[in-house]
């Protein structure tokens, strides 16, 4: 479904559309659905959460950076629900680190997508190898209680 919407700030390095109650009805999916929303081209996977009583597609500053999108400009968006299972690619090091303490494997295939993902990010975004060796460690300390 197509819409045209502003990309809002809301606040610090926040950034959201406010997506209409009739919108999100007509999508269907519930009330949380999962979407996959494409402006300018680029795509990326979310869901329309229901914050201070309003519908919102919140777009993150990577994401910004990624789609060239700016706060206080107004775009066409091509919204469909996402049918898709969601799966994160876990890297190599974080692979054997799970492998190697099966109550945090155990843990970590509990976790959410969204979950998982927190955790993958914080550790490909770790700029020096110890830091993201740290980071590793503490993914599986807190999987393995």
């Amino acid at each position: 479904m197509r819409i045209t919407l502003e990309l809002q700030r809301t606040g610090g390095n926040t950034t959201g559309f406010h997506v209409p109650d009739d919108f999100v009805t007509e999508l269907g999916g519930g009330g949380r659905p999962k979407v996959v929303a494409t402006v300018n081209g680029f795509s990326f996977s979310s869901s329309i959460a229901k914050m201070g009583g309003s519908y919102w597609l919140g777009v993150s500053a990577a994401r910004r950076a990624e789609g060239g999108l700016t706060g206080g400009e107004t775009y066409d968006l091509d919204i469909e629900l996402d049918t898709a299972p969601r799966v994160v690619e876990v890297p190599d090091d974080l692979r054997a680190a799970l492998d190697a303490e099966p109550a945090a494997e155990a843990a970590w295939r509990k976790l959410s997508y969204s979950h998982q993902r927190q955790h993958v990010e914080a550790i490909t975004s770790a700029k020096a190898p110890e830091t993201r060796a740290r980071r590793i460690e503490k993914a599986i300390a807190q999987l393995g209680r």
